[in-house]
C-alpha cells in the first residue's frame, strides 16, 4: 500500500536561513518512521463516486498511482489524519489532494465511515495490507459534483461502472486490499446486487 501524506516542504524548509518547521500537524519522516513501529495512525479513505438523479450509483472513481518501486496500482483517496484536525477536514483535504480542486466533494452531514478497516505489515485475520505500519481506517462514500483533475502522485482517475470497480480484475489490481474496500462501499449504498 503505497499511502503517502505529502510533506508540506518537500525541499526541506520554507526558507534557507529557518531550522525545518513541520508545523503542529505534520511529522518529519523520521519521526514519522519511528511512530509507525509503535502505535497504528490513522488515515481516512474515499471511494468517489457519481450519483445519478435518485441519488444511486452510477460511476465509481479509481487512481491510477506508481509505486516507488515503478510499479503502476490502482487505489483510492487515502491519507493520514493530522493532529487537531478533524475528521471532516482531512477526508476534504485529501479528496481535493487526489481529485483537485474542482472536484466539489459532497461530504457527509455526519461523518460516519460506512468500514474501518485495520492495515498490518503482514498477512492477517484482515485482507488489508500495509508493509511501512499498522494502520486504522475510516472509509467513506463520497459523492463527487465537479470536474477531477488528479494532483500529487495520481497519474489518473478512471471513471467504472459499480459492475466494473467490483469486478475481480480491477479488485486484483487495487493495492493492499482494497478490493474488498471498494466491494463492501459499493454493498453499502446498494451498488451492487
Amino acid at each position: 500500500m503505497a499511502v503517502r501524506t505529502p510533506d508540506p516542504y518537500p525541499d526541506g524548509r520554507p526558507d534557507d536561513e529557518e531550522p525545518p518547521s513541520y508545523g503542529p500537524g505534520w511529522l518529519s519522516d523520521i519521526e514519522l518512521e519511528q511512530i509507525r513501529h509503535r502505535m497504528p495512525i490513522l488515515y481516512v479513505e474515499a471511494v468517489p463516486v457519481h450519483l445519478d438523479g435518485l441519488g444511486r450509483v452510477i460511476d465509481v472513481g479509481l487512481l491510477l498511482r506508481g509505486t516507488p518501486l515503478g510499479e503502476i496500482t490502482r487505489t483510492i483517496v487515502s491519507g493520514r489524519v493530522m493532529y487537531g484536525e478533524t475528521l471532516r477536514d482531512a477526508l476534504f483535504r485529501h479528496l481535493e489532494k487526489d481529485l483537485g480542486p474542482m472536484a466539489f466533494p459532497q461530504l457527509p452531514a455526519s461523518p460516519v465511515p460506512f468500514m474501518i478497516a485495520e492495515y498490518f505489515p503482514t498477512p492477517s485475520e484482515t485482507p488489508f495490507i500495509d508493509e511501512r505500519q499498522h494502520a486504522v481506517s475510516l472509509a467513506y462514500v463520497v459523492p463527487v459534483t465537479g470536474t477531477t483533475e488528479p494532483r500529487q502522485d495520481a497519474l489518473e482517475l478512471t471513471w467504472m461502472t459499480p459492475e466494473e470497480a467490483a469486478s475481480d480484475a480491477v479488485c486484483s489490481e487495487l493495492e493492499g486490499g482494497r478490493g474488498t474496500l471498494v466491494r463492501a462501499a459499493l454493498a453499502s449504498v446498494g451498488a451492487l446486487l
